[in-house]
């Protein structure tokens, strides 16, 4: 089982999911194969992350800010060390790692508001106040832009806290793809899986 669940019926909706991850990363991923229970549903969460990317001008270093960030301050392992290893592509390792651990010296000003913006969303919005949204305006945010960004960290909140909920632990594959750095800065959340990807039982196979 990928998680707590039992494996969903393999339908064509299902099916596209997998070969979509199958295309992209050589392999089912376990975050899939969970939400593989609402294809509809993860597709919809897709295409409002997708509008908050578009609304907020986010580029991908700025994504992998805003992710790793936000899944740390969770506690999210998944996608700390899958963003973790996308934001070291851009920033460094080193870098890459001090965020995770809430050490911001490796990035730019603005990027540094926008990872306490993103902490600040997973682990108290109530206590958020004026002063917190002027310092985003301070750094070049316009209101639409900051809007944007909430909901992209929320709607990331919002995935990371059902895959963590339903067990999904960190893929094996990501014990070599992330860098040492970001691996051994991950010592929250779920265990990267045991079992190399290549060994599981594919959809079709009894688990």
């Amino acid at each position: 089982m990928s998680g707590f669940l039992r494996p969903p019926e393999t339908t064509p909706e299902v099916r596209r999911l997998y070969d979509e991850d199958l295309a992209e990363h050589g392999h089912v991923m376990n975050l899939t194969r969970l939400w593989a229970h609402q294809p509809d549903t993860v597709t919809g969460l897709f295409d409002l992350l997708r509008q908050s990317v578009e609304a907020g001008g986010l580029d991908l270093r700025t994504r992998g800010v805003l992710v790793t960030a936000c899944a740390s301050a969770l506690g999210d392992s998944y996608c700390s060390l899958a963003w973790g290893g996308r934001l070291a592509e851009s920033a460094g390792a080193r870098t890459a790692a001090g965020v995770l651990r809430g050490d911001d010296d490796g990035l730019t000003p603005r990027e540094r508001v926008l990872a306490r913006w993103a902490r600040m969303v997973a682990r108290d919005p109530n206590g958020i106040g004026q002063a917190d949204v002027g310092a985003l305006r301070e750094a070049g945010f316009d209101d639409g832009r900051i809007f944007a960004i909430t909901v992209f960290v929320a709607l990331r909140v919002a995935f990371s806290t059902v895959n963590d909920a339903l067990g999904a632990r960190p893929d094996a594959a990501l014990r070599d793809a992330a860098p040492r750095p970001v691996l051994e800065a991950v010592t929250f959340g779920r265990p990267i899986e045991d079992r190399p990807t290549e060994d599981r039982p594919t959809e079709d196979q009894p688990l």
